[in-house]
């Protein structure tokens, strides 16, 4: 196993060789340097005081790529007591399981020292694989370290996930990859301190943005483009906007998700939305996706359309919404984002009724201005005796037992009897539900002349 654990016993500036592209020189080799992840590493956090104190439980760790993953493996090796031993789940089988095992069997027969084991991507090991840690995981031989960029709860087995503690990490914030960029700029010893270097501000606001919360993508963005532009007067690079489009081969798209262009994208988002406009709503959606945007507040925002804009005038089409954003929190990016654009494909096709939103509106109004009086009597449960006897369900009308199971009969407060709210349209199913209300409401009416 020697040979699988040779990345976790480097030291100093063997770790860190020039050779080594600046997101691996650059990983934190402390708590302390470690960026990002605060809820579960923040001073009294719980994985910190069990790191600090060498009192691990077997936990899968899991987040998105460049999330710190294996970092947090690295600065566990380098200070734990016990034995460290790392290795893939792509490039490791059934052979090199047995083999770890059997080490950490006698590590802990003959030096009394538990064996940690880091399985980096361990939801590429089958469920036969998974199950041969079973045994020692509960037994204690090994304290198991998984990482994972998939969902645990469908990509490790239950038995295997109910002896772990799985943290989550997050995608790392705008904020904490612009600072670990700048360390990067400025480190002399493992980053690029060693060049001149003037670049612009934005370039940096570019960088995170693409960097999608990844630390090693905007790392290595930022090598490339240092390494790339020629040194001008007095040995400084500069680097400017073009200079990052150039390195990408693309437009990179400068765009503030707290300004107004925020605002004015999602407001066009919306709009050719509503106005069924699949093509622009493509676009508009396109256009936040590739700038960065999360994804996450489109999915929102469309949900929110679909029973604002189309309402019951489609019923499918809240479910799609919502379904378009799990389906893009299950894999993320970059095949999410077809979930997205089908959804968006789907709304802006969709019979358009903005009925229950003007509906909660009229309702909204009422609770505000008219005194709110309680509930009548005849449709008030009576579990008790006493609510029974004070005419609580007194005289209420069962629908199923009336032909077509529906009755005439009263459900709104004696102040606003006769009031409606929903007025569906002629669109799409709300056609049909406009029949049926017609007719409820005229034996209704019937009923009261």
């Amino acid at each position: 196993m020697k040979k699988q654990t040779d990345l976790f016993e480097k030291k100093g500036k063997e770790l860190f060789k020039r050779e080594a592209p600046l997101a691996d020189r650059m990983r934190p080799r402390t708590l302390d340097e470690f960026l990002g992840q605060d809820h579960l590493l923040g001073q009294g956090k719980v994985l910190r005081q069990a790191i600090e104190s060498d009192l691990l439980p077997s936990m899968i760790l899991w987040g998105p790529p460049g999330s710190g993953k294996t970092t947090l493996a690295m600065i566990i090796a380098s200070t734990t007591g016990a034995q460290f031993l790392a290795f893939s789940a792509v490039l490791s089988g059934v052979k090199e399981i047995r083999e770890v095992i059997q080490e950490a069997i006698e590590e802990w027969k003959y030096h009394k020292r538990r064996t940690i084991l880091f399985v980096d991507e361990i939801h590429r090991f089958n469920k036969a694989q998974q199950d041969a840690f079973l045994p020692h995981v509960e037994r204690g031989t090994i304290i198991l370290i998984g990482a994972t960029t998939e969902n645990p709860s469908f990509e490790v087995i239950s038995p295997l996930l109910s002896r772990t503690k799985v943290f989550t990490l997050h995608p790392l914030t705008e904020e904490e990859i612009k600072l670990i960029l700048k360390r990067g700029l400025m480190d002399k010893e493992r980053g690029l301190g060693q060049y001149k270097v003037e670049i612009e501000p934005e370039v940096l606001d570019g960088i995170c943005r693409i960097a999608n919360g990844d630390a090693r993508i905007a790392l290595n963005t930022l090598e490339m483009i240092v390494l790339t532009i020629p040194p001008a007067q007095q040995e400084t690079r500069h680097i400017k906007k073009k200079d990052l489009e150039e390195v990408l081969q693309k437009k990179a798209f400068f765009y503030d998700k707290s300004g107004e262009e925020h605002y004015n994208i999602i407001s066009a988002l919306h709009k050719s939305l509503r106005g069924s406009d699949p093509d622009a709503a493509l676009y508009w959606l396109g256009r936040m996706l590739e700038a960065g945007e999360d994804p996450l507040y489109i999915a929102r925002r469309m949900i929110r359309f679909a029973s604002e804009d189309v309402g019951i005038a489609d019923p499918q089409a809240l479910q799609v919404a919502v379904a378009a954003m799990e389906a893009f929190h299950f894999i993320g990016l970059p095949e999410g984002n077809l979930a997205l654009a089908q959804a968006a494909v789907y709304l802006a096709t969709a019979p358009k009724s903005n009925a229950i939103y003007t509906a909660y509106q009229r309702v909204q109004r009422d609770i505000k201005e008219i005194e709110n009086m309680p509930v009548p009597l005849h449709i008030r449960n009576a579990p008790t005796q006493l609510m029974e006897d004070l005419g609580y369900g007194k005289d209420y009308k069962y629908p199923h037992d009336y032909p077509g199971h529906f009755v005439e009969e009263e459900y709104l407060p004696e102040n606003l009897r006769g009031r409606t709210y929903y007025h569906p349209t002629e669109q799409g199913f709300e056609k049909e539900i406009k029949k049926r209300l017609e007719v409820w409401r005229r034996k209704k009416g019937e009923k009261e002349k």
